[in-house]
């Protein structure tokens, strides 16, 4: 079986990426067993905690990343540059329980996944 990565880029509610992701990796996730998740640039914020999406009529899709645990996809990857060039605390209370990662390690743990999939 093929080692499927999900890369999330995007900002959470800038567009439908995020939530769309999130979908594709719920979807992987019941036929896979072998699923990780990155999250670098703006992708970083898909994490944060108590955002309040309903203020700009968007869907509050975040609170589905809590479900990932009963997919058995425990694989999940933060870029440490990517936190801190956007102000964001290395140690800051997330939605998910992620690893953080330097971007090098970041890299060489991507490069290990067959499929990469970019939301």
């Amino acid at each position: 079986m093929n080692r499927v990565a999900f890369l999330f880029t995007r900002a959470p509610h800038g567009s439908s990426a995020g939530r769309e992701g999130l979908d594709a990796v719920l979807a992987t996730g019941a036929l896979s067993e072998d699923v990780g998740l990155f999250f670098i640039g703006d992708g970083v914020l898909q994490l944060t905690e108590q955002q309040q999406p309903k203020t700009i009529l968007a869907r509050d899709y975040i609170a589905t990343f809590g479900v990932l645990a009963l997919y058995d996809i425990e694989q999940c990857y933060i870029c440490q540059h990517s936190l801190l060039a956007r102000g964001v605390s290395l140690s800051a209370e997330r939605v998910l329980t992620a690893q953080v990662l330097e971007s090098d390690v970041l890299r060489q743990t991507l490069a290990s996944f067959d499929r990469i999939i970019c939301f």
